[in-house]
């Protein structure tokens, strides 16, 4: 089985395509947007630019049964709410690469999208696949159009759909704010979560690459929406308790009352940031393992432990090669 994977040199498509390469049973066409980029594994490398309704997809495509899309512009620095931006290469790009692959007779075609379609917290009630959309970003806005686009292109066609949403996805090699975090947790700065009992649902990599690899061939899966998470929801204290564990250090914590913690981070004019620490979101992803039967491969206690542990060591390599 030949399968196309976008965004092959990002974080979820490295350890994707690691996966894939050592199963036999598959051949991995890496879609990348420029020629110096450097892949793992035997990956057929293809070299099919910036991403847009205009991408030449048809030498990427070329006897592919299956694609997974993960490319996309996702939550960038100082970009503003720029929404034509995120449009032009997460809702254009995505029905244009739709468009080619339905033409080469792609069976399959894996959209990775995020749970922000949903919103950025539940208030006691899990999201599920039935929960109403609610994004609360731009970049949620835009992952939101490209499901309802694909689903209005797809239906009826020869090419099945399979939308997954995921939530924070989390390793020692993730970017953003959970890199921040690790940092954070490393340095040994106090951190005001002594009290903070909020719940968060996320995924981690390993978990994530694996399901992503069940729905390639679950005849179930086709035509299906899945909201993906570990399968327990855990505090933010206990994320970076979990962490400062892997990194053989004691987490210090002090508390902060959820209510002074809004207010600064209000005066401070990062509202999304407050939600992100302080608030909940939490996912039921029973459908994963009802439909598909999928059990998470690792636990998310063992994982964030393993994140903490393999950042420390990562950093600690960084520092011996600059001494």
């Amino acid at each position: 089985m030949n399968i196309l994977i976008t965004g092959a040199t990002g974080f979820v498509g490295r350890d994707l395509i690691s996966k894939l390469d050592s199963d036999k049973n598959y051949k991995v066409v890496a879609a990348v947007r420029r020629s110096n980029s450097k892949l793992v594994g035997s990956a057929k490398k293809v070299v099919v630019g910036e991403i847009s309704e205009r991408t030449d997809w048809s030498a990427a495509l070329e006897s592919v049964d299956v694609v997974v899309h993960l490319a996309g512009r996702a939550h960038v620095l100082n970009d503003g709410n720029d929404l034509s931006a995120f449009d032009r290469i997460n809702v254009d790009g995505t029905l244009r690469l739709a468009d080619q692959a339905l033409k080469f007779g792609v069976k399959r075609f894996i959209f990775v999208s995020s749970i922000g379609v949903n919103g950025s917290q539940t208030h006691g009630e899990a999201f599920t696949e039935c929960s109403a959309v609610a994004p609360h970003a731009v970049y949620a806005e835009s992952k939101r159009k490209a499901e309802e686009l694909l689903r209005s292109k797809l239906e009826g066609s020869t090419m099945e759909l399979v939308v997954i949403r995921p939530p924070l996805v989390y390793a020692a090699t993730a970017p953003g704010n959970f890199q921040r975090l690790l940092k954070l947790v490393s340095s040994g700065i106090p951190l005001p979560f002594a009290i903070t009992d909020n719940k968060r649902s996320m995924v981690s990599l390993n978990n994530l690459t694996d399901f992503i690899s069940l729905c390639i061939e679950h005849p179930a899966a086709g035509g299906e929406t899945f909201l993906i998470s570990d399968g327990i929801s855990v505090s933010t204290k206990e994320i970076v308790t979990l962490l400062a564990e892997g990194m053989d250090i004691k987490a210090r914590l002090f508390p902060l009352p959820d209510c002074l913690a809004r207010l600064a981070f209000t005066i401070l004019r990062k509202p999304t940031i407050y939600t992100q620490l302080f608030g909940s979101l939490v996912i039921d992803s029973s459908k994963a393992r009802t439909l598909l039967g999928w059990v998470p491969v690792e636990h998310a206690s063992k994982a964030l432990k393993e994140s903490g542990f393999a950042y420390k060591h990562t950093q600690s390599h960084v520092l011996e090669r600059t001494s």
